[in-house]
């Protein structure tokens, strides 16, 4: 009997400097090789925020060496789960897809104060999908 395939979820929102580096960090330190992660934007920014890499590095999760990178079709088509964070209709659609919509604030222009409590939900959205994807959270 063969594993089950190992799920493909890709985080989007505008920049690729906030909201979905955030939640891919904290997907890949989570899923600890169950899950492939993915993050685009629609219109990336040139570095990822500091205050992002700042909260992030606070829960032990390091991430100022990943740069924003741009949606493509690919990255949508290849992934089995699409997590838009008010990229709007830029997200190209896909049948089969599973769309799932997180309702955060953007980090953008805040400091490291305003970032924790995005950070703090966004681990929580994680950890809940980590479940309904079957890959629960170590240590949770």
């Amino acid at each position: 009997m063969s594993a089950a395939p190992i799920p493909t979820v890709l985080f989007v929102c505008v920049h690729n400097a906030g909201r979905s580096q955030m939640a891919a960090a904290f997907l890949t330190h989570l899923g600890r090789g169950r899950v492939q992660v993915r993050s685009a934007g629609s219109a990336p920014a040139d570095a990822v925020n500091p205050a992002v890499v700042e909260a992030l590095k606070e829960v032990g999760i390091d991430i100022s060496a990943e740069t924003p990178k741009v949606l493509t079709v690919d990255a949508v088509r290849e992934s089995d789960v699409v997590i838009t964070m008010g990229c709007g209709d830029a997200c190209p659609y896909f049948p089969g897809k599973r769309y799932l919509d997180w309702q955060l604030d953007d980090p953008a222009g805040q400091g490291v104060a305003a970032v924790r409590p995005i950070r703090d939900r966004i681990e929580q959205l994680v950890r809940k999908l980590l479940g309904e994807l079957g890959a629960g959270a170590a240590g949770s």
